[in-house]
């Protein structure tokens, strides 16, 4: 596996630290008026969903790790267990729900998702960047504000709570951002 400089962690980046495989969610560099530069890093683990922040100097060596995706198929939820299906071998795998955290909601029936594996084991789900969902509540338009640059609060059919656009009505489809969850345009 390919070392890194401990300087050039970015989030989405994924490296073996005290013994496990850790996902960079956050990372910020710091250059304090004393002593050297660091990389101070929000990570999450992929097996437990520990967090944990650590700081990293540039002459700190990090392992990298590369994770295989594979484009599966949701079929069903069954005791906290997500179950995918591959498209060409129909093998089954089940991943922990939790793996998701916010993002499960947007997890549709016969979704099609990238399962990140390491090895043989599934660590981790990436959904579509953009899902199209349907507004079942928010406040209606007013005239005159549909020009205005205020978020109104509004309800999905999954769950969410999201803040759109005043000009977005009830029982409208719009496209969700998946990674930020919040609105990105009409469907």
């Amino acid at each position: 596996m390919p070392k890194i400089n401990g300087n050039e962690i970015k989030p989405g980046l994924i490296i073996e630290h005290d013994g496990g495989l850790w996902a960079a969610v956050k990372a910020s560099h710091v250059k304090p008026g004393k002593g050297g530069a660091f990389a101070q890093v929000e990570l999450k683990n992929l097996r437990d969903g520990r967090k944990l922040n650590e700081r990293f100097r540039s002459e700190d060596k990090v392992e990298t790790v590369r994770l295989e995706k594979k484009d599966q198929q949701f079929l069903y939820e069954t005791d906290g267990r997500l179950v995918f299906m591959d498209a060409e071998t129909y093998e089954q795998t089940e991943i922990d729900a939790e793996l998701l955290g916010d993002r499960r909601p947007f997890l549709q029936d016969g979704m099609t998702a990238a399962v990140e594996y390491y090895g043989e084991e599934a660590l981790n789900v990436a959904l579509p960047q953009k899902v199209t969902c349907r507004v079942v509540e928010t406040e209606p338009v007013q005239n005159g504000q549909t020009a205005a640059k205020g978020y109104k609060p509004a309800i999905l059919d999954n769950g969410v709570r999201i803040m759109v656009p005043p000009f977005i009505q009830q029982d409208e489809m719009i496209v969700v951002h998946t990674e930020l969850l919040e609105y990105s345009e009409r469907a």
